[in-house]
């Protein structure tokens, strides 16, 4: 006869459970709960499941918290080079060529120096299974006109477009930065957008060893591969956020996503994944495997949630006030940014500082349904513009914001 404790999500706090088995056969089963406080006791700082084909949250806790995202990051880098390669601006078996920026990338990396070429499904590869900062930088530059920065700023304006309501990215990778910061709830509607949005190269997050140049790298999600079903998709780390991952599994013909944010180590993250998805499936009747323990270790320290951060973010949750009707608009809506050809934009203004331009930003919305972004000029003003637009759709849309009272124009 033996015990087996362990403890199972569930609502505010955690349930523990005790089983006495002999033989290999669970013969008493009694529930025990001890209302222990997240912040007491956990050892991440936030986690959710929700099923993949409805939207439907199945736990969520401190989800929309701000926290560090590290390379989950990298999500959105791949969600834009598959929109890419959709529409025909790369192809798999296209060359890019790395700068030395992306060389020196640390501390991830593939190693490649400065001058070399790495093919876009290579690069693909790189980023979904290593996690290489400096092959995101690649797909970064070579996306965005030669600079990060655009990049990262075409990242904050697609993930308003599908609904991300508290995101805000700054570079590629995921690489450190206080302003660079999203939540759980976010980061699984940007992981939902690229399953429903590109289908066609999910598989790449679904591989669990890649071999280039003779070296052979493993995925860092412990889940492919021992976890029933599980299909993908991306970890995360750097000393502020902790340990990071999105986690999928397929039982039968439930799909369901499993985040968490903030663990304490790799061993944590991937215990309380797998709780989270035995938790979710069990909700939704399909068989489960049996949870595994999740040690209590003290609770990771939390992102400070300032009343005023320093990145101010327009929140555009009164549009989308529920994560179903986030993911109606994540799931279903291809955002205009990442499709267009044109080189045409509009301008609603250059303001002193960031708290007006994102002001501007939610005026702009309301009025026009169009959300721009922000973009720092040289005169150090902070410029609001919409990106990417043909002739005819820019004069529509200043048409549109000027009948609304906004000062705007057209610039090629």
């Amino acid at each position: 006869m033996f015990f087996l404790h362990f403890s199972l999500l569930t609502g505010g706090a955690k349930f523990y459970y005790t089983f006495i088995a002999m033989k290999g056969r669970f013969l008493i089963f009694i529930p025990m709960l001890f209302l222990a406080s997240v912040a007491g006791a956990a050892n991440y700082r936030a986690a959710m499941v929700a099923d993949i084909d409805t939207g439907r949250v199945l736990y969520s806790e401190n989800a929309t918290d701000l926290n560090y995202p590290a390379s989950l990051t990298k999500i959105m880098t791949l969600y834009l080079t598959f929109d890419a390669l959709e529409h025909g601006r790369l192809h798999l078996d296209d060359y890019l060529i790395v700068s030395n920026a992306a060389a020196n990338a640390e501390p991830v990396k593939l190693g490649l120096p400065a001058g070399s070429k790495i093919s876009v499904e290579d690069a693909i590869k790189a980023v979904a299974v290593h996690s290489a900062n400096d092959v995101a930088r690649v797909l970064a530059e070579n996306l965005k006109g030669g600079k990060e920065g655009n990049f990262a700023s075409l990242m904050t304006r697609v993930a308003r477009e599908i609904g991300l309501s508290r995101t805000n990215f700054e570079n590629s990778s995921g690489l450190p930065n206080d302003d660079h910061l999203s939540t759980a709830r976010d980061i699984a509607l940007m992981s939902m957008a690229v399953y429903k949005h590109f289908p066609q190269y999910w598989k790449y997050f679904g591989i669990k060893t890649w071999t280039y140049g003779g070296k052979t790298y493993t995925n860092g999600n412990r889940l492919l591969g021992v976890y029933p079903g599980c299909d993908g998709m991306k970890t995360g780390y750097t000393n502020k956020s902790k340990y990071s991952l999105v986690a999928t599994a397929r039982r039968g013909d439930k799909h369901l996503m499993a985040v968490v944010l903030g663990a304490e180590n790799k061993d944590v993250r991937a215990a309380v994944a797998t709780n989270l998805l035995n938790k979710g499936f069990a909700i939704l009747g399909a068989d489960s495997a049996p949870a595994t323990v999740v040690r209590e270790t003290p609770v990771a320290k939390p992102v400070e949630q300032k009343s005023q951060p320093q990145q101010q973010y327009y929140d555009n949750s009164q549009s989308v006030n529920t994560f179903a009707g986030a993911y109606h608009a994540a799931t279903n809506t291809m955002p205009v940014a990442t499709s267009a050809h044109g080189g045409t934009g509009v301008q609603f203004g250059a303001f002193s500082s960031r708290d007006a331009a994102n002001r501007m930003i939610g005026t702009v919305q309301s009025a026009t349904g169009t959300t721009p972004i922000i973009e720092t000029a040289p005169n150090g003003l902070f410029r609001v513009r919409a990106y990417g637009l043909s002739e005819s759709a820019a004069q529509s849309l200043k048409n549109t914001a000027s009948a609304k009272g906004i000062d705007c124009y057209v610039f090629h």
